[in-house]
């Protein structure tokens, strides 16, 4: 046996467990929920990042200022676009997030942001961590919350998919014990899994739904996985006007896709890899990743996002202006729900769900031919702006 590569790994592995069991203390000792009514002002950042993004987040900001047009005259709200965010200038300082650019970032309280570039194999890049992964660790944002609604095949879910753990946050600290022998690490802990769970039920509870789902593989998985799901099951013996079960990740893809089983799902709440999973997976019902936003949400800071990629092709081929706005939209309206304007973020998103599901007047392609991001956003103004938008909507239900 390699004496010496086993004795490395062990400290590797020890300096792992500390960081985590830091980690732990400070979640211990997390301030109070931000109450954004009784800020003076909230501001807005803007991240337009790589790619297709600082097309599709133009539209998306146009849309918020047409929306909080008053709130932005009287100072209520602010926007601030915020650069750097992009791999270009990541690569230069070496960093996800270089220091400066985090320092605008804090002074907000609220982000929407672009899709970014993760460098892969084969990609020109040096292989630096996520953008997201990185903030979603600097800022917090332990819930990552994604909702997916078709109201013709009766499909309405929320994940809440925890984000600072798992095998994501210690994607990067595995090992190579030796050249035949890998390791990778995943951390669950019971204060990481609290609040994501506890979060869903809030939010179920507060929306008067009466069923969470959580999500895991704790037959197999037993210790990590284990934790998550009797941290659960604890949880929900406080709300026991909601019906709490659990299903694995296998078989919960599958039933997705089952029409008899699917629509009896409401909240579900995943550790971090099978809420990856699971949510592209349910965004297809939707019309795909380019339809679905996401939050990424913390007691201080939330960032809100599109989650599909950074299409490059498009910017090559001079196809930016043809790219498909509505999942930073979307991201747009959680965005104006988050920060209690919770009417106008219902109207936009039934403007969403007229213009990109029911009538669609107007089609994004992708390419010449099809409707621009602005033509769009301008045909979803008009529809928001309509006397009789929930009537309409109503009737598509």
């Amino acid at each position: 046996m390699n004496k010496e590569a086993i004795e490395k790994a062990k400290e590797h592995f020890g300096k792992v467990l500390e960081e985590q069991l830091e980690r732990v203390e400070r979640m211990k000792k997390e301030e109070d929920w931000i109450d954004y009514n009784s800020l003076d002002k909230v501001i807005v950042g803007i991240i337009g990042g790589d790619g297709i993004g600082p097309s599709i987040a133009k539209e998306a900001q146009h849309i918020l200022e047409i929306i909080l047009k008053e709130e932005l005259e009287k100072g209520k709200v602010e926007f601030r676009v915020i650069e750097g965010l992009t791999i270009e200038n990541r690569v230069r300082h070496m960093k996800p997030i270089p220091d400066d650019v985090l320092e605008e970032i804090k002074k907000c309280h609220v982000i929407l942001k672009g899709p970014t570039t993760t460098p892969k194999r084969g990609d020109p890049w040096p292989n630096i961590e996520s953008a997201n992964v990185a903030m979603r660790r600097y800022l917090d944002l332990f819930a990552n919350i994604r909702p997916v609604r078709v109201p013709k095949e009766s499909i309405d879910w929320m994940f809440f998919r925890e984000n600072t753990e798992g095998a994501y946050i210690l994607g990067s600290a595995g090992v190579n014990v030796t050249d035949d022998l890998a390791i990778d690490f995943k951390a669950i802990t019971k204060q990481g899994s609290d609040r994501i769970i506890r979060a869903a039920f809030e939010y179920a509870k507060k929306n008067s739904i009466n069923r969470i789902t959580a999500v895991t593989k704790a037959n197999v998985i037993k210790t990590s996985d284990g934790k998550f799901l009797n941290t659960f099951y604890e949880i929900a013996k406080e709300y026991p006007e909601i019906e709490a079960d659990d299903w694995f990740i296998d078989i919960m893809t599958a039933k997705l896709i089952d029409p008899k089983r699917r629509t009896q799902f409401k909240v579900m709440v995943l550790p971090n890899l099978y809420g990856d999973i699971l949510t592209d997976e349910a965004a297809e019902f939707q019309g795909g990743v380019g339809t679905a936003g996401s939050a990424n949400v913390g007691k201080r800071y939330a960032m809100f996002e599109a989650i599909h990629g950074t299409a490059p092709r498009m910017v090559k081929e001079g196809r930016a202006q043809y790219a498909d706005p509505c999942s930073m939209i979307r991201a747009g309206a959680m965005l104006l729900n988050h920060i209690g304007y919770e009417e106008r973020a219902k109207k936009l998103e039934m403007a969403l769900d007229i213009c990109g599901q029911h009538e669609k007047k107007l089609v994004i392609t992708g390419r010449p031919g099809g409707a621009t991001g602005r033509e769009f956003a301008d045909y979803l103004v008009a529809t928001l702006n309509s006397p009789n938008l929930e009537e309409k909507w109503q009737s598509y239900q």
